[in-house]
């Protein structure tokens, strides 16, 4: 079911958005400081989604961690018991990202959303769902409250014995990709960050995804990437398929940033699918190797 929500997702920013740019003047605060005292209005609502299912094998288990909504669901790898400290990476898939659904079961080459690279390679992996998702407490605010939400599951997840806290990663793809970049801006505890597919601006989702009213400058501000680059002070990836992809969007970003610590990658030979099993395993064994440094030169020819 997430797939087919996430190829609708692709299928209504394509179809259903303009692309030229109505910007606001960009803010001259951080995002931290601009939602500090800010209270968002919530119009709407997504679909009930229901319990998380309970992974059937070895790659995960089904845990809560707190948040400031309170205990939310997660997956999470389990300890390896080799009494090692791995790095970990926080994925946040696409489509509706407040909730999880099956990320064990082998996805196609073509299309693996569970990015099971980063797992195969032996890096601990955590899928944590958000507010008002799956059957958590809270209300989904789309790229707002979440936020605060991915910070509490990589508090939970630095915690742990098995993990390294000073080699955790974030990462996301499509809405997920928006909803990390936005994390990034407003925190600075990642190793590295990959957003795969994201969108500049909130509204260039067409309407899905968006819970406050959408005539409201701030509230799209707050949730729009395109106005916190400024803010970002870990070295963030964004990557995209050359096919069919979100590019259009990502190119305003590109066009707009000076930050020397995000970068931009425009994949050749890969759609906004197709892209993630050969990207995150490049990713994977420069984490692996304790040496991140995304070129060019790492996104030519990936199959």
């Amino acid at each position: 079911m997430r797939r087919v929500i996430q190829l609708l997702a692709l299928t209504v920013f394509m179809t259903g958005c303009d692309l030229s740019p109505r910007l606001l003047p960009m803010p001259q605060q951080t995002l931290r400081e601009a939602r500090t005292g800010f209270n968002t209005k919530i119009v709407s609502t997504g679909e009930f989604a229901g319990a998380p299912e309970t992974p059937n094998g070895p790659e995960f288990v089904l845990i809560r961690y707190e948040s400031p909504a309170g205990p939310l669901a997660a997956y999470v790898t389990p300890d390896p018991g080799d009494g090692k400290k791995h790095p970990a990476i926080v994925w946040i898939t696409g489509g509706d990202t407040n909730s999880i659904g099956d990320v064990w079961t082998p996805g196609d080459r073509s299309n693996d959303q569970s990015a099971s690279a980063f797992r195969k390679a032996g890096i601990v992996m955590m899928f944590p769902s958000q507010r008002g998702g799956n059957d958590n407490p809270g209300k989904r605010e789309g790229f707002l409250g979440e936020v605060d939400d991915i910070l509490a599951a990589t508090d939970h997840l630095a915690k742990l014995p098995y993990v390294d806290p000073s080699q955790i990663c974030l990462g996301g793809h499509s809405t997920g990709g928006t909803m990390v970049m936005l994390v990034g801006a407003y925190s600075d505890r990642y190793r590295a960050i990959f957003a795969l597919g994201p969108v500049a601006l909130l509204e260039h989702y067409g309407g899905e995804f968006v819970y406050c009213d959408p005539n409201d400058d701030k509230e799209m501000m707050l949730r729009s990437p395109i106005y916190w680059m400024h803010c970002v002070s870990t070295p963030m990836y964004v990557f995209e398929g050359a096919q069919n992809g979100n590019w259009d969007s990502i190119r305003l970003m590109a066009e707009k940033n000076s930050n020397p610590k995000i970068q931009f990658f425009k994949v050749p030979g890969h759609d906004h699918f197709s892209v993630i099993a050969p990207l995150t395993e490049k990713l994977a064994a420069q984490i692996v190797k304790g040496e991140i440094n995304v070129t060019q030169q790492t996104v030519q020819g990936l199959r």
